[in-house]
């Protein structure tokens, strides 16, 4: 579970909403948004994409921050990739957490008696410190000369602040130590006064080199997913909540239509309609999805990408009943609402998406809930909704909420045998109900009829 905002900079995105967009983890034991994201090299790396995966941010400055350093990276790739190996890196963490002597002996005599001791009777600790010392002396090597290129010598947004703390970590006197050739050929002595000093002297000063190294890679493999995606960098816009696009689309599909996006204080409610399948879903998901990415500062599918940033992102997508918990699928449903209504309530700007709600009444109650709830969000300044339904008996109401309802729909093209869809978004209300040329179309009548002919059926459409 997804916390909650713990400042006003940090963007809040619950559980639910986390699963409706598979940012985490997919039902289908697909990819998550994660994974697609995750362009890592290191564990550590991966855990502080992971980190600032689940604390987007809410404020623009913050964002503004990020996309800088993205852009930076995108448009200077070269300069990162002298940035440590896999192997110093990892070398490095595991020297640092290994259990290993430990010869942090004031005494010289001791130290000396230890050394032998190590070196003699514990072969395998040995060339275990040997190893690690050896990485963590590549892993200053390559920062070194990594933050000394002069092209990364006042870099923007978050990438100043990072390498000022890493010139400042690499210039400790102990640091300065380290030759820039390889030691593995320095003696037994010699080696055990390295590992003294890393290990015992430097070891807080090594876990913020790696903290910090870890935190380039994350921003690495955000700017290169925006690159290899083909993203585009959102403009961070101020005022009153508005968000639009040009050629949105989902990046989990393999040819995907584009769509727009227009929301304001003009029209803060799209009511989206339309029969199943012919794109509803997809297209609020690739909208969340898009406004998410934006938020953590990284590039979104789309064309162009204007928005103000919110502080709640609510969708309501795949909700199910809880029957240990004894709710059912509406109250279910209305818990969502209540969320978003909290939030709303707060004074809060929210921005809610809405997947087909009150499915799990009757058609009169889900009419009434409806409009009463579409009624309410029209009159609430800085929130902005999306609102798929097909429930068009609608229609007629939604023209009087004082302009704050944009309608828009997508539908199926009924010629030929089959229905197709071009996955287009279109001005107004949909009325098509395809409910039983569907049922038609998969042959459930003729199977349901005692004086069709089902021996010809296969025994999979049967089943």
């Amino acid at each position: 579970m997804l916390p909650n905002p713990i400042s006003s900079d940090i963007l809040g995105v619950d559980s639910h909403t986390a699963k409706d967009l598979e940012i985490f983890e997919s039902d289908t034991g697909d990819a998550s948004l994660f994974d697609f994201c995750n362009r890592t090299r290191s564990v550590g790396g991966a855990v502080v994409l992971r980190r600032r995966m689940q604390n987007p941010w809410a404020s623009g400055e913050r964002i503004e921050f990020t996309q800088q350093a993205i852009r930076y990276i995108t448009e200077r790739r070269a300069l990162f990739n002298q940035m440590p190996s896999v192997y110093a890196v990892e070398g490095t963490q595991n020297y640092l957490q290994e259990i290993l002597p430990n010869l942090d002996f004031r005494n010289r005599l001791e130290f000396v008696l230890g050394a032998f001791q190590v070196w003699a009777n514990q072969d395998s600790h040995y060339f275990s410190i040997v190893r690690g010392a050896q990485a963590t002396c590549r892993l200053i090597q390559a920062l070194r000369a990594f933050v000394t290129q002069p092209s990364l010598k006042k870099p923007p947004g978050e990438l100043g602040p990072l390498l000022q703390r890493l010139r400042a970590h690499l210039s400790r006197p102990n640091f300065r130590l380290i030759p820039d050739y390889d030691v593995g050929a320095w003696g037994t002595w010699k080696m055990l006064k390295l590992d003294q000093i890393l290990r015992v002297k430097e070891k807080d000063a090594l876990n913020r080199l790696l903290a910090i190294n870890y935190e380039l890679e994350a921003l690495v493999s955000m700017a290169d997913a925006t690159c290899e995606h083909n993203f585009s960098i959102p403009e961070i816009c101020t005022g009153q909540m508005q968000v639009e696009a040009e050629g949105l689309y989902h990046p989990y599909l393999a040819n995907p239509v584009a769509n727009p996006v227009a929301l304001n204080q003009q029209h803060r409610i799209l009511f989206l309609t339309g029969p199943n399948m012919a794109g509803k879903t997809t297209y609020l998901r690739a909208f969340a999805t898009a406004l998410y990415l934006a938020h953590l500062g990284m590039g979104v599918p789309a064309q162009t990408f204007r928005f103000v940033p919110v502080q709640w992102l609510f969708s309501s997508i795949s909700l199910t009943d809880d029957l240990r918990r004894g709710v059912s699928y509406f109250r279910a449903e209305a818990l969502r609402v209540k969320a978003v209504a909290e939030a709303v309530a707060r004074g809060e700007r929210v921005l809610a998406l809405m997947d087909e709600p009150f499915k799990g009444t009757n058609v009169k109650d889900a009419f009434e809930a409806s409009l009463a709830i579409l009624e309410r969000f029209s009159r609430r300044d800085n929130c902005l909704f999306m609102f798929s339904s097909h429930l068009i008996e609608l229609s007629d109401d939604l023209q009087r909420l004082h302009n704050q309802v944009d309608c828009r729909y997508f539908e199926a093209v009924e010629t030929g045998e089959r229905l197709l869809f071009d996955y287009r978004l279109r001005s107004g209300i949909s009325d098509q109900r395809l409910g039983m040329r569907v049922l038609r179309e998969e042959g459930i009548f003729d199977l349901l009829d005692p004086n069709s002919d089902t021996t010809s059926v296969p025994m999979q459409t049967a089943l």
